[in-house]
Protein backbone atom coordinates (compact mmCIF):
# COMPACT_ATOMS: atom_id res chain seq x y z
CA UNK A 1 0.00 0.00 0.00
CA UNK A 2 1.45 3.35 -1.09
CA UNK A 3 0.04 6.67 0.07
CA UNK A 4 1.02 10.28 -0.50
CA UNK A 5 0.94 12.69 2.40
CA UNK A 6 0.02 15.87 0.58
CA UNK A 7 1.97 19.01 1.34
CA UNK A 8 3.04 22.27 -0.34
CA UNK A 9 6.25 23.69 -1.77
CA UNK A 10 6.83 25.69 1.43
CA UNK A 11 6.96 22.41 3.39
CA UNK A 12 8.32 19.82 0.93
CA UNK A 13 9.11 17.35 3.71
CA UNK A 14 5.93 18.05 5.75
CA UNK A 15 5.89 19.70 9.17
CA UNK A 16 8.12 18.26 11.85
CA UNK A 17 5.29 16.41 13.56
CA UNK A 18 3.60 15.14 10.40
CA UNK A 19 6.92 13.66 9.33
CA UNK A 20 6.48 11.24 12.24
CA UNK A 21 3.59 9.64 10.35
CA UNK A 22 5.97 8.06 7.83
CA UNK A 23 7.80 5.66 10.21
CA UNK A 24 4.56 4.92 12.09
CA UNK A 25 2.78 3.95 8.87
CA UNK A 26 5.77 1.82 7.86
CA UNK A 27 5.14 -0.29 10.99
CA UNK A 28 1.79 -1.33 9.49
CA UNK A 29 3.24 -1.97 6.01
CA UNK A 30 2.11 1.31 4.48
CA UNK A 31 4.70 3.21 2.46
CA UNK A 32 4.05 6.92 2.92
CA UNK A 33 5.74 9.68 0.95
CA UNK A 34 5.50 13.45 1.20
CA UNK A 35 4.18 14.85 -2.10
CA UNK A 36 3.66 18.49 -3.08
CA UNK A 37 0.11 18.76 -4.38
CA UNK A 38 0.95 21.02 -7.34
CA UNK A 39 4.23 19.33 -8.33
CA UNK A 40 3.80 18.53 -12.03
CA UNK A 41 6.45 15.78 -11.81
CA UNK A 42 4.34 13.61 -9.52
CA UNK A 43 2.45 10.71 -11.11
CA UNK A 44 -0.60 10.45 -8.84
CA UNK A 45 -1.43 7.04 -10.27
CA UNK A 46 1.58 5.71 -8.33
CA UNK A 47 -0.43 6.01 -5.12
CA UNK A 48 -3.33 4.02 -3.70
CA UNK A 49 -4.44 6.92 -1.48
CA UNK A 50 -3.73 10.62 -1.05
CA UNK A 51 -4.01 12.11 2.43
CA UNK A 52 -4.36 15.87 2.79
CA UNK A 53 -1.97 17.14 5.45
CA UNK A 54 0.13 20.27 4.85
CA UNK A 55 -1.38 21.81 1.72
CA UNK A 56 -1.01 25.18 3.42
CA UNK A 57 -0.98 27.32 0.27
CA UNK A 58 -4.21 26.09 -1.34
CA UNK A 59 -6.07 29.33 -0.56
CA UNK A 60 -3.35 31.38 -2.25
CA UNK A 61 -3.73 29.29 -5.43
CA UNK A 62 -7.52 29.03 -5.51
CA UNK A 63 -8.07 28.45 -9.24
CA UNK A 64 -5.14 26.04 -9.53
CA UNK A 65 -6.29 24.07 -6.49
CA UNK A 66 -9.82 23.72 -7.85
CA UNK A 67 -8.50 22.41 -11.18
CA UNK A 68 -6.20 19.97 -9.36
CA UNK A 69 -9.06 18.62 -7.24
CA UNK A 70 -11.08 17.95 -10.39
CA UNK A 71 -8.07 16.21 -11.95
CA UNK A 72 -7.60 13.88 -8.97
CA UNK A 73 -11.33 13.19 -8.95
CA UNK A 74 -11.27 12.28 -12.65
CA UNK A 75 -8.31 9.96 -12.10
CA UNK A 76 -10.41 8.11 -9.55
CA UNK A 77 -7.70 8.16 -6.87
CA UNK A 78 -9.04 7.81 -3.35
CA UNK A 79 -8.34 10.61 -0.92
CA UNK A 80 -8.73 11.29 2.79
CA UNK A 81 -10.56 13.40 3.40
CA UNK A 82 -12.65 12.78 0.28
CA UNK A 83 -12.62 15.19 -2.65
CA UNK A 84 -16.31 15.92 -2.00
CA UNK A 85 -15.57 16.96 1.57
CA UNK A 86 -12.54 19.02 0.52
CA UNK A 87 -14.53 20.86 -2.15
CA UNK A 88 -17.23 21.78 0.32
CA UNK A 89 -14.97 22.56 3.27
CA UNK A 90 -12.60 24.88 1.40
CA UNK A 91 -15.30 27.55 1.09
CA UNK A 92 -16.57 28.84 4.42
CA UNK A 93 -20.12 29.42 3.24
CA UNK A 94 -20.66 25.88 4.58
CA UNK A 95 -21.14 27.70 7.90
CA UNK A 96 -24.44 29.09 6.62
CA UNK A 97 -25.67 25.57 5.96
CA UNK A 98 -24.58 24.47 9.44
CA UNK A 99 -26.36 27.43 11.00
CA UNK A 100 -29.52 26.41 9.13
CA UNK A 101 -29.11 22.94 10.67
CA UNK A 102 -29.16 24.46 14.16
CA UNK A 103 -25.42 24.77 14.83
CA UNK A 104 -24.50 27.88 16.85
CA UNK A 105 -21.95 29.83 14.82
CA UNK A 106 -20.37 33.23 15.42
CA UNK A 107 -22.73 36.01 14.25
CA UNK A 108 -21.94 36.13 10.52
CA UNK A 109 -23.01 38.02 7.41
CA UNK A 110 -22.30 36.08 4.18
CA UNK A 111 -21.35 38.43 1.33
CA UNK A 112 -21.63 37.24 -2.26
CA UNK A 113 -19.23 38.61 -4.89
CA UNK A 114 -20.10 42.21 -5.56
CA UNK A 115 -18.64 45.22 -7.35
CA UNK A 116 -20.59 47.49 -5.00
CA UNK A 117 -19.49 46.52 -1.51
CA UNK A 118 -21.18 48.67 1.12
CA UNK A 119 -20.39 47.57 4.66
CA UNK A 120 -22.48 50.46 6.04
CA UNK A 121 -25.61 48.74 4.73
CA UNK A 122 -24.80 45.15 5.68
CA UNK A 123 -23.04 45.41 9.04
CA UNK A 124 -25.59 45.09 11.89
CA UNK A 125 -25.94 48.39 13.72
CA UNK A 126 -25.30 46.89 17.18
CA UNK A 127 -21.87 45.51 16.22
CA UNK A 128 -19.04 47.63 17.60
CA UNK A 129 -16.21 45.63 16.06
CA UNK A 130 -16.02 43.09 13.22
CA UNK A 131 -13.78 40.67 11.34
CA UNK A 132 -13.77 40.49 7.55
CA UNK A 133 -12.12 37.74 5.49
CA UNK A 134 -12.55 35.79 2.25
CA UNK A 135 -14.71 32.67 2.33
CA UNK A 136 -11.85 30.83 0.64
CA UNK A 137 -9.10 31.50 3.15
CA UNK A 138 -6.99 30.17 6.02
CA UNK A 139 -4.40 31.29 8.55
CA UNK A 140 -5.70 34.88 8.83
CA UNK A 141 -5.09 35.41 5.08
CA UNK A 142 -6.61 38.76 3.97
CA UNK A 143 -8.27 38.99 7.39
CA UNK A 144 -8.84 42.32 9.15
CA UNK A 145 -10.39 43.30 12.46
CA UNK A 146 -11.90 46.77 12.50
CA UNK A 147 -14.03 49.07 14.64
CA UNK A 148 -17.09 50.95 13.43
CA UNK A 149 -15.05 54.16 13.08
CA UNK A 150 -12.86 52.46 10.44
CA UNK A 151 -15.67 50.98 8.34
CA UNK A 152 -15.11 53.36 5.40
CA UNK A 153 -11.40 52.54 5.27
CA UNK A 154 -12.09 48.79 5.30
CA UNK A 155 -14.84 49.18 2.72
CA UNK A 156 -12.33 50.85 0.38
CA UNK A 157 -9.64 48.22 1.05
CA UNK A 158 -11.98 45.30 0.37
CA UNK A 159 -13.89 46.62 -2.65
CA UNK A 160 -11.54 44.96 -5.12
CA UNK A 161 -11.39 41.70 -3.10
CA UNK A 162 -15.20 41.65 -2.88
CA UNK A 163 -15.44 41.81 -6.68
CA UNK A 164 -13.38 38.63 -6.93
CA UNK A 165 -14.26 36.63 -3.80
CA UNK A 166 -17.13 35.90 -1.46
CA UNK A 167 -16.53 37.33 2.00
CA UNK A 168 -17.47 36.64 5.60
CA UNK A 169 -18.25 39.51 7.96
CA UNK A 170 -18.31 38.33 11.57
CA UNK A 171 -18.95 40.10 14.84
CA UNK A 172 -15.70 40.35 16.77
CA UNK A 173 -15.96 38.41 20.02
CA UNK A 174 -13.63 39.96 22.63
CA UNK A 175 -13.54 36.59 24.40
CA UNK A 176 -11.06 35.40 21.74
CA UNK A 177 -8.45 37.61 23.44
CA UNK A 178 -9.11 36.28 26.95
CA UNK A 179 -10.63 32.79 26.63
CA UNK A 180 -8.95 32.01 23.33
CA UNK A 181 -10.11 29.51 20.71
CA UNK A 182 -10.59 25.82 21.48
CA UNK A 183 -9.98 23.13 18.88
CA UNK A 184 -11.68 19.74 19.24
CA UNK A 185 -9.83 17.14 17.16
CA UNK A 186 -11.79 14.17 15.86
CA UNK A 187 -10.18 11.17 14.18
CA UNK A 188 -12.43 8.80 12.23
CA UNK A 189 -15.32 10.78 13.77
CA UNK A 190 -14.19 9.93 17.33
CA UNK A 191 -12.99 12.59 19.78
CA UNK A 192 -9.22 12.45 20.20
CA UNK A 193 -8.08 15.55 22.09
CA UNK A 194 -8.59 19.29 22.47
CA UNK A 195 -6.25 22.28 22.45
CA UNK A 196 -6.84 25.85 23.62
CA UNK A 197 -5.08 28.60 21.64
CA UNK A 198 -4.68 32.10 23.02
CA UNK A 199 -3.28 35.10 21.13
CA UNK A 200 -0.42 37.19 22.39
CA UNK A 201 -1.41 40.33 24.30
CA UNK A 202 -3.07 42.93 22.05
CA UNK A 203 -3.55 40.55 19.10
CA UNK A 204 -6.55 38.51 17.94
CA UNK A 205 -4.72 35.93 15.79
CA UNK A 206 -4.24 32.66 17.65
CA UNK A 207 -1.83 31.05 15.15
CA UNK A 208 1.56 30.15 16.60
CA UNK A 209 3.36 32.17 13.89
CA UNK A 210 1.73 35.27 15.38
CA UNK A 211 2.75 34.36 18.93
CA UNK A 212 -0.26 32.24 19.92
CA UNK A 213 0.09 29.94 22.94
CA UNK A 214 -1.26 26.37 22.69
CA UNK A 215 -2.30 24.24 25.66
CA UNK A 216 -3.81 20.75 25.85
CA UNK A 217 -7.19 20.92 27.63
CA UNK A 218 -9.91 18.48 28.64
CA UNK A 219 -13.36 19.88 27.82
CA UNK A 220 -16.35 18.56 29.74
CA UNK A 221 -18.56 15.83 28.30
CA UNK A 222 -21.29 18.27 27.28
CA UNK A 223 -18.92 20.37 25.17
CA UNK A 224 -17.40 17.30 23.52
CA UNK A 225 -20.90 16.12 22.61
CA UNK A 226 -21.70 19.51 21.06
CA UNK A 227 -18.58 19.25 18.91
CA UNK A 228 -19.46 15.62 18.12
CA UNK A 229 -22.87 16.67 16.81
CA UNK A 230 -21.14 19.04 14.38
CA UNK A 231 -18.91 16.22 13.13
CA UNK A 232 -21.97 14.01 12.67
CA UNK A 233 -23.30 16.41 10.04
CA UNK A 234 -20.67 14.97 7.67
CA UNK A 235 -21.72 11.88 5.73
CA UNK A 236 -19.25 9.19 4.70
CA UNK A 237 -15.72 8.63 5.93
CA UNK A 238 -13.92 11.42 7.73
CA UNK A 239 -10.29 10.76 8.65
CA UNK A 240 -10.06 13.98 10.61
CA UNK A 241 -11.98 17.10 11.49
CA UNK A 242 -10.95 19.95 13.74
CA UNK A 243 -13.86 21.82 15.28
CA UNK A 244 -12.72 25.34 16.19
CA UNK A 245 -14.79 27.61 18.39
CA UNK A 246 -15.02 29.95 21.34
CA UNK A 247 -16.46 28.54 24.55
CA UNK A 248 -18.60 31.12 26.35
CA UNK A 249 -20.53 30.00 29.46
CA UNK A 250 -20.24 26.35 28.43
CA UNK A 251 -21.63 27.06 24.96
CA UNK A 252 -19.59 26.28 21.87
CA UNK A 253 -19.72 29.07 19.27
CA UNK A 254 -18.42 27.52 16.05
CA UNK A 255 -15.78 29.44 14.10
CA UNK A 256 -15.00 26.74 11.53
CA UNK A 257 -14.66 23.00 10.93
CA UNK A 258 -11.29 22.32 9.35
CA UNK A 259 -11.19 19.19 7.15
CA UNK A 260 -8.46 20.08 4.66
CA UNK A 261 -5.05 20.67 6.23
CA UNK A 262 -5.29 21.45 9.93
CA UNK A 263 -2.53 21.19 12.47
CA UNK A 264 -3.70 18.31 14.68
CA UNK A 265 -1.23 19.02 17.53
CA UNK A 266 0.29 15.53 17.69
CA UNK A 267 3.05 17.01 19.87
CA UNK A 268 0.60 18.08 22.60
CA UNK A 269 -1.46 14.91 23.01
CA UNK A 270 0.26 11.65 23.88
CA UNK A 271 -1.03 8.80 21.72
CA UNK A 272 -2.73 11.07 19.18
CA UNK A 273 -0.28 10.16 16.40
CA UNK A 274 -0.94 6.45 16.91
CA UNK A 275 -4.70 7.07 16.97
CA UNK A 276 -4.37 8.89 13.66
CA UNK A 277 -2.40 6.04 12.08
CA UNK A 278 -4.95 3.50 13.36
CA UNK A 279 -7.71 5.56 11.75
CA UNK A 280 -5.86 5.56 8.43
CA UNK A 281 -5.54 1.77 8.60
CA UNK A 282 -9.22 1.35 9.47
CA UNK A 283 -10.33 3.52 6.55
CA UNK A 284 -8.06 2.23 3.77
CA UNK A 285 -7.84 -1.49 4.49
Amino acid sequence: MKIALLTCEKLPELTKYDQLLIPELAKVNITATAAIWDDKNVDWNDFDYLIFRNTWDYFEKEAKFNVWLDHIDQLGIKTLNSIDIIKKNKHKFYLREMENQGVKILPTVFIDKTSQLDLHKIMPSHWKKAVIKPAFSAGSYQTEVFELADIEKINTEYKNIASQKELLLQEFMPEIQTLGETSFIFVNKKFSHAVNKKPTAGDFRIQVQFGGQYTLVQPNVELIEKAQQIVKTFTGDLLYARVDGIIIENELHLMEVECIEPDLYFNLSEGSLKRFVSAIVDLIK
